[in-house]
């Protein structure tokens, strides 16, 4: 028995009383709590689902609302139809004076989040062998529904796979469930039963990586990756680090690019900065260039304790960009990389519903810049050739009007020195890009090296082209549609599509989602922006996510699950624009050119 429950008494189904330490003692004052007639409370649960052993499975229904556990309040929010249709949805709402969190715990919006993750993980531990169960995330840490912080209450989101034989209901399976194992795990996210100690360097751990990432902007840097992060992964299908002496290289910084940062808990810390501009990550095949990139990537979220890159953080803003040939693209603004096509078509207002590799990559670059990011993140091998360079053989065979393709290497400094916004490439095959870089990185069995003189003396000089901002779109709400026929139709396949109304979105090349509800999340932002009044027909994209980065400020993730009893994370406002963008039934009203100014 717990020391928690030292001296208590029992109640009627023989579990100890679930209170926090403040309260024990409270029932016991007046002895094992009777059912009151009518009420809905866990005695009547009990003998409500044994009444129903047997009884045909649509019974279950009855069981919707609210139940009294006395210490925390059961909400049976949807029964599933039958024991094969998705799981029946639930949610607990536990007191701050049972869940006894400190408020230190939660007094900012980092370490409400870290704290509520590290909860879902204990949850997610405790639930093993159950049928109840609660979406968990990886090895990032994102603001999820299933577990909420709310002033010191906690609430979670569970689901569960109602039991029965055949489609007859099982009582007693479903009791010992609703009954048992939910008062366990109340009483295992009671801040008395955790390990406190984990807990709080849990949240410690996430409230540095956030400052890190707040600094990098002050300290003129892209990107951190701290000495000792430990980057490969275990395996591609395992995003866990990889394991076993001597396998992983523990990062070390060059000096030349060595920096030092000061973090609330960790004190000084030093590690390689990637300095904002051109940076290019050279290095032979299967030296580590695409798992660094591959870490900026992930570096936009919080990693939980252990995983190697906790401290490993680029700016929110960064976006991947890669080509994805047979995407659609809706009047989006490509004239900086396209012109003069034999078609005649306008490149400054482009549609395709089958882009080619080289004008999906174009718009992808275009949509990043439109949706606000400042920092760009390319990898060679998911390029678009005829994009990314031309070499001079090729412009002296292939030249003038005849090439409507102006190649990324010559647009990307200016995209720098007149928009402020840096790129970082990794490049294995072509040196043209030490003619813009930088800084050149180069990786030699996971050890980086400063060659960024060498790379320059190699290089020559060329001519820049002129790199025009996009234009800024606003989008027809009527067009964004999550119904299908008379009903909100919100799923996920996989990490591959989401479902949206009548529309099937192949999301498998946004990298930055990283988590299954994230996708979902994505879904009900989408749904947000057309039912909620932000694509007003007068807002712009940008503006419309400006919208909703206000509402998620205040509101957090749960602002986006109105009506929505799934799980759910949050995603970026990157990848809501990135998936809005191809959306299949998407529809542009009109297009805004930039100013000066802008």
């Amino acid at each position: 028995m717990s020391e928690r429950y030292g001296g208590q008494g029992r109640g009627h189904n023989g579990r100890p009383d679930h209170r926090g330490r403040a309260h024990q003692g409270r029932r016991n004052d007046r002895g094992p709590r009777q059912e009151i007639r009518g009420r809905r409370d866990d005695a009547r649960l009990s003998a409500e689902l044994r009444d129903m052993s047997g009884a045909s499975y649509g019974r279950y229904k009855s069981l919707q609302g609210d139940w009294d556990f006395g210490d925390f309040t059961l909400t049976i929010d949807k029964v599933q139809s039958d024991p094969f249709a998705p799981p029946s949805r639930l949610s607990v709402l536990i007191p701050a004076d049972v869940a006894e969190l400190p408020e230190t715990a939660w007094h900012s919006p980092v370490r409400r989040r870290a704290t509520a993750d590290f909860l879902a993980r204990r949850a997610f531990r405790t639930l093993k062998g159950s049928r109840l169960r609660i979406d968990v995330g990886g090895q990032e840490v994102i603001d999820r529904a299933s577990v909420q912080i709310e002033e010191g209450d906690l609430r979670l989101r569970l689901g569960i796979e109602m039991p029965g034989h055949g489609r007859r209901i099982d009582g007693r399976t479903a009791e010992h469930e609703l009954c048992e194992r939910l008062p366990d795990l109340v009483d295992a996210l009671c801040w008395p039963e955790l390990d406190t100690r984990a807990a709080v360097a849990f949240a410690d751990t996430v409230e540095d990586t956030a400052a890190l990432r707040d600094q990098l902007s002050a300290l003129g840097l892209v990107a951190f990756v701290a000495d000792g992060s430990v980057l490969p992964r275990r395996s591609g299908v395992s995003d866990l680090p990889m394991d076993g002496e001597g396998k992983a290289v523990p990062f070390t910084a060059p000096d030349s690019l060595r920096v030092t940062v000061d973090l609330p808990h960790r004190g000084e810390v030093e590690g390689m900065g990637v300095p904002e501009g051109i940076t290019l990550i050279v290095g032979g095949g299967f030296h580590g260039k695409s798992t660094l990139l591959h870490a900026l990537e992930r570096g936009v979220y919080d990693h939980v304790p252990g995983d190697g890159r906790e401290l490993v953080a680029t700016r929110p803003d960064a976006v991947k960009i890669r080509a994805e040939e047979g995407r659609r693209v809706e009047r989006t603004d490509v004239g900086s990389f396209v012109r003069n096509l034999p078609t005649g078509a306008d490149t400054g207002d482009f549609s395709t519903d089958n882009a080619s590799g080289s004008t999906s990559q174009a718009a992808n670059i275009s949509e990043a810049l439109e949706a606000g990011s400042t920092t760009l993140l390319v990898d060679e091998d998911t390029t678009a050739t005829n994009l990314m360079i031309r070499d001079a053989r090729m412009q002296k065979l292939v030249h003038g009007d005849r090439e409507p393709l102006t190649p990324f290497v010559d647009l990307v400094r200016p995209l720098h020195r007149h928009h402020g916004v840096s790129t970082v490439l990794v490049m294995g095959g072509s040196g043209d890009y030490f003619d813009v870089a930088d800084t050149v990185i180069m990786l030699d069995g996971y050890r980086p090296s400063d060659v960024t003189e060498r790379a320059r003396r190699l290089a020559a000089e060329r001519l820049d082209a002129d790199f025009t901002l996009p234009a800024h779109r606003v989008v027809d709400a009527r067009s964004v549609n999550a119904t299908a026929r008379g009903r909100a139709r919100l799923k996920r396949r996989d990490m591959d599509v989401l479902t949206f109304g009548e529309n099937d979105i192949d999301v498998r090349s946004l990298a930055q989602l990283v988590d299954p509800g994230q996708i979902i999340g994505v879904g009900l932002a989408m749904r947000l922006l057309a039912e909620g009044g932000l694509l007003d027909g007068g807002r712009t994209l940008a503006e419309a996510l400006d919208a909703i980065d206000e509402r998620l400020a205040t509101g957090g993730v749960t602002a986006l699950g109105r009506g929505y009893l799934g799980d759910y994370a949050l995603p970026r406002r990157f990848e809501i624009a990135a998936t809005l963008n191809r959306l299949r039934s998407l529809r542009i009203t009109r297009l805004e050119r930039p100013t000066e100014h802008d």
